[in-house]
């Protein structure tokens, strides 16, 4: 597929379609990489088109990338360390440390921007 910018609705519907098409694509595959250029590519029109979208809850982030991997709160547990703060921090009885933001976001691959803003713990 040759990549251009978006200019078009038309074209912006396309890419959209191709992006659910290959949207689980292993890691190290051309699908991949196709994927994450395309994205790039929606996000700058978006961006343009709508302005800047807010950064996703902290947590919710988390949920979220863990779903896209697989992984289960067990493997968060391995990640951070301790099995009950996985769980607190999951169920928002705990914020996250500077440390803990670290691992995950190496691991996870979330940026360290959208873990480290506040969110509502009970």
């Amino acid at each position: 597929m040759e990549f251009k910018l978006i200019k078009t609705e038309e074209q912006y519907e396309k890419y959209m379609n191709r992006i659910d098409e290959i949207f689980h694509a292993q890691p190290g595959t051309k699908e991949n990489d196709e994927l994450e250029i395309l994205v790039m590519l929606v996000e700058k029109y978006e961006t343009e088109m709508v302005g800047e979208f807010p950064n996703p809850d902290p947590v919710e982030a988390i949920k979220f990338r863990m779903e896209q991997l697989g992984l289960s709160q067990k493997n968060l547990a391995e990640i951070i360390g301790l099995k009950s703060r996985a769980s607190e921090i999951l169920s928002r009885k705990r914020p996250m440390s500077i440390e803990i933001i670290r691992k995950i976001s190496k691991e996870l691959e979330i940026p360290v921007e959208i873990l480290i803003q506040p969110y509502e713990t009970v």
